[in-house]
């Protein structure tokens, strides 16, 4: 099973653009992410950039429309992630425990939708989405 841990550090939908976490705070998220690359279940893990250098893009009436970064109004925001793969929830959440997050830090496990779990009907509309998954995978 694969699962996202969502960080989401509470303050960080006020940061400005450019503004960095410690050198102290990132060594130990570090050391973190060894651990989990060490038992084979990384699979992937990003640091976001603060909305503040984002756009937002909303869809209110079918329209799009562009909100820039500065006027992104949210109460919680998403700082990164790790995708990791293990036998179960019970075992994402007992590595979400051992990550060094400060208090004002959150992070939130989703599981991975694999095609497997979807009825035939919505496999059959999703065809080529495996293909096309592995080709951005590689970078293509």
């Amino acid at each position: 099973m694969r699962f996202m841990m969502l960080m989401i550090p509470k303050g960080y939908e006020t940061a400005q653009p450019g503004e960095m976490p410690s050198a102290d705070a990132v060594a130990a998220m570090m050391r973190y992410n060894a651990e989990l690359q060490e038992a084979g279940i990384l699979r992937g893990l990003e640091g976001l950039h603060p909305p503040s250098a984002g756009a937002r893009v909303t869809f209110a009436g079918g329209s799009p429309a562009v909100i820039d970064g500065p006027d992104i109004a949210s109460s919680e925001t998403l700082g990164g992630y790790w995708m990791i793969e293990v036998p179960s929830k019970d075992e994402a959440i007992a590595w979400a425990k051992r990550c060094p997050a400060g208090e004002n830090e959150v992070i939130e496990i989703r599981q991975i939708q694999e095609m497997e779990d979807f009825p035939a009907d919505v496999q059959a509309a999703a065809a080529g989405f495996t293909e096309m998954q592995a080709a951005a995978q590689a970078g293509r």
